[in-house]
């Protein structure tokens, strides 16, 4: 099992090196919907999709204002594939208005990120930016080696591993 210290840095370091985010959000008649999205992450660990009128996530995340997201190592990137790093967690889902000063950051950061797809992307006017809110929280570095996210200092892992 790695150190505490090693997995904190892993869990901290995980949001940069992935850039989509898998979504777990339910449509009106309760059946689940599997989804992604390329996401930005701010200091304070708030995640930000912006995302087309048009998909059913975004029907989704509009009706519950709820989400689980996934972020998950690359599969090419671990030595094991049934122990890849992963990260999950429940969120409450905030719409952000398009005359905010945070949805100019927001996708000032997506640009940045994301590069010249985003200039024609916020432009389109069924597109909306959403904020997602982790309320709880699940690191896992490998066997036996799962954290809870700290939810009132979403940076840090609690100490200690959980179990399964």
């Amino acid at each position: 099992m790695p150190s505490f210290k090693t997995a904190l840095a892993a869990y901290q370091d995980l949001p940069r090196r992935v850039k989509s985010a898998m979504l777990s959000t339910v449509n009106a008649d309760g059946t689940p919907h599997a989804s992604y999205a390329p996401f930005v992450m701010d200091h304070s660990y708030q995640l930000y999709l912006l995302t087309s009128g048009l998909s059913a996530h975004t029907h989704n995340l509009s009706r519950t204002g709820q989400v689980s997201v996934l972020l998950m190592e690359d599969e090419g990137q671990t030595p094991q594939i049934f122990a890849r790093q992963r990260l999950t967690y429940d969120c409450r889902v905030t719409p952000i208005d398009r005359q905010s000063d945070v949805w100019e950051a927001q996708i000032a950061q997506l640009e940045a990120r994301f590069g010249d797809i985003m200039t024609m992307l916020r432009q389109l006017e069924d597109f909306q930016l959403f904020q997602l809110s982790p309320r709880s929280g699940r690191f896992v570095m490998g066997f036996g080696a799962a954290y809870a996210v700290d939810p009132h200092d979403l940076s840090q892992l609690q100490a200690g591993a959980m179990t399964g």
